[in-house]
């Protein structure tokens, strides 16, 4: 089939399944159709210089990153993970302009730090521009694309549950619950090709990829992964803290709090 056709077909069903509006619906099928072939989150990248840069409190942080912010666990055997969020209101960051768009993700994952063949992973993702903010669940088997999930509204002030669990290193799910609606989203993985290690927990604020590069990264405020777990149990206990440096600059503050708690703050 040509792509012409694979197109039209792509936009004819987001058209469809999107809410509102004729003019909404066209805005939210261009949208999702773009991140289809253009969205994916990454493996943690080093941060762009060597140098150690003073966190702004008593943290330790043990590595900076130029995606990925939050905390990981390196070990073995992990094959669930979960946290809740409540979604926060991004912002235009100081200095930015209200024409242009910007945004970030959080997410849980199982890989993709000290393993990087493969990422399990499902979140969300908040953009703004200008007075227009949205949100976007999504799930994802890197290194492909990350996949929008529908059904599934999000507003600002939402608590949102991720999940995900390995079934084997070449299958398992992606849960979405949204617990503020009662609505719940599930997608099933199998036969992937790209292995999980099973060697990392993450609880992660990013900086995704799109178009081969970094998106600009929207001031978050502030995210809070409650209730995170390992395996039913484990908590972030011993995690390595992460923060994002980008230009000789730190953009976050993460921390721990107790046995199941990671916040990490946009300090810009």
């Amino acid at each position: 089939m040509q792509l012409p056709v694979i197109a039209a077909l792509l936009y004819a069903n987001l058209a469809f399944a999107a809410p509102g509006t004729a003019a909404r619906r066209q805005r939210a099928a261009e949208r999702l159709a773009e991140r289809r072939v253009s969205r994916a989150s990454n493996t943690l990248q080093p941060a762009d210089s060597e140098f150690a840069i003073a966190s702004k409190n008593d943290t330790a942080h043990v590595e900076y990153s130029s995606n990925w912010a939050g905390a990981v666990l390196i070990g073995s055997g992990y094959k669930t993970v979960t946290g809740t969020i409540v979604v926060p209101t991004p912002k235009v960051p100081s200095g930015g302009s209200s024409s242009r768009q910007y945004s970030a993700s959080a997410w849980v994952g199982i890989d993709g730090d000290t393993c990087a063949t493969a990422i399990l992973q499902t979140g969300v993702d908040f953009t703004i521009q200008g007075s227009s903010v949205s949100f976007d669940a999504w799930y994802e088997w890197y290194p492909d694309y990350a996949y929008d999930f529908s059904g599934i509204p999000i507003k600002a002030g939402d608590t949102l549950t991720f999940t995900v669990t390995a079934s084997s290193t070449s299958a398992g799910t992606a849960v979405i619950e949204n617990k503020t609606t009662g609505k719940k989203v599930t997608h099933s993985f199998s036969g992937e090709t790209d292995r999980l290690c099973q060697t990392n927990a993450e609880w992660i604020v990013e900086d995704y990829s799109s178009g081969g590069g970094l998106v600009p990264f929207a001031d978050f405020g502030t995210v809070q992964f409650t209730g995170a777990s390992v395996n039913g149990g484990t908590g972030v206990n011993g995690a390595t803290i992460i923060d994002i440096q980008q230009s000789n600059k730190v953009l976050t503050e993460c921390s721990t709090s107790g046995s199941s708690t990671v916040v990490c703050s946009y300090t810009g």
